[in-house]
């Protein structure tokens, strides 16, 4: 079959579409064909080498797919071969076949396409679970989304109205990106400049935002703090800059504002507490089944456009979702 292995650190020059055996499922897990896969930050991460994402080389990358069963492993129960599904694999999913725990592996209801149920498994899982579990989201919050014109940015602009409605303020790396959030349902979107933190003070009313999605690491930690409300959470998801992380902000000064720093890790969830996150993928799809969600992805034709892809995101020009057609 056909995967696309990253051979080492670097860009795509270390990207290639390779010919290698397909995986058979072992207890527990279910082997899938895969129609689409979505792609995911992540995977820019762990191209370039930073710390913590690939073990060793070469790295098959890929962690959300879409497409149906081809195999089950012993011991896997409610679900059968040629049913449609979604699953979480923990990497290798930008292939034409991929093998998942049946724990993350989820029946596609009716009426789901699979290009668009492809951004379910990490994209919108987590944009839920960054919402509910991890920000506590109340109706009528403040949201600050940072990086919002990319594919979990899109997502939140989608999901805040589902979820009973707020004021959505997102930053942008580069100004020319504000207008996409903008037209993705952001109420106000600023390049992430020196002069943000009055913006978005401004665009809050004056008095802060209740809640911010960041997934730039700590390097937006002191902004994020400038613009909390008296009471706010800040979810921390990612690094995508891939610099050193900073110390967290001393006690004293998140007892004086009653903050919450918390992390988030759609890896680790997977890792312990699968139910968990196969709920949250679960409630997305019943979003999607009865068309009060919809999430616009761009259709990559294959493969061999991966590559171009991951450096578009790496570069910061990418917008919205990518997924790509894997079955041809």
């Amino acid at each position: 079959m056909r995967a696309l292995v990253m051979t080492a650190p670097g860009g795509a020059e270390n990207s290639q579409i390779q010919e290698i055996a397909a995986p058979h499922p072992g207890p527990g897990q279910v082997a899938i064909d895969v129609a689409y896969a979505g792609l995911n930050f992540v995977d820019v991460m762990t191209r370039r080498g930073d710390a913590a994402y690939a073990a060793d080389w070469p790295y098959r990358p890929g962690k959300e797919v879409s497409g149906t069963v081809r195999a089950l492993g012993a011991g896997v129960t409610g679900l059968a071969v040629g049913d449609r599904v979604v699953a979480a694999p923990v990497g290798a999913g930008l292939a034409e076949a991929v093998v998942a725990e049946a724990a993350l592996t989820v029946p596609l209801p009716d009426g789901v396409a699979l290009r668009e149920a492809a951004a379910v498994p990490l994209g919108l899982a987590t944009s839920v679970l960054l919402l509910t579990d991890a920000g506590r989201f109340t109706a009528g919050d403040t949201v600050l989304v940072h990086s919002a014109g990319g594919g979990i940015g899109n997502a939140v602009a989608r999901l805040v109205p589902l979820l009973g409605g707020g004021r959505l303020i997102g930053t942008v790396g580069r100004p020319e990106k504000a207008a996409a959030a903008i037209a993705s349902g952001y109420d106000h979107a600023f390049a992430r400049t020196d002069e943000a933190a009055e913006a978005i003070r401004a665009a809050a009313g004056g008095r802060g935002v209740d809640l911010v999605l960041d997934p730039l690491g700590t390097a937006a930690l002191d902004l994020d703090l400038a613009v909390a409300a008296p009471g706010a959470r800040i979810v921390l998801f990612g690094n995508a800059g891939g610099g050193t992380v900073a110390d967290l902000p001393p006690l004293g000064r998140l007892m004086a504002g009653n903050l919450t720093v918390t992390g988030f890790s759609h890896r680790g969830l997977a890792a312990t507490d699968p139910e968990r996150l196969a709920r949250a993928i679960r409630r997305v799809l019943d979003l999607l089944a009865d068309g009060g969600l919809e999430l616009p992805v761009t259709e990559l034709p294959g493969l061999d456009a991966v590559p171009a892809a991951h450096d578009a995101m790496q570069d910061g020009l990418a917008t919205g979702k990518y997924v790509v057609r894997v079955d041809g």
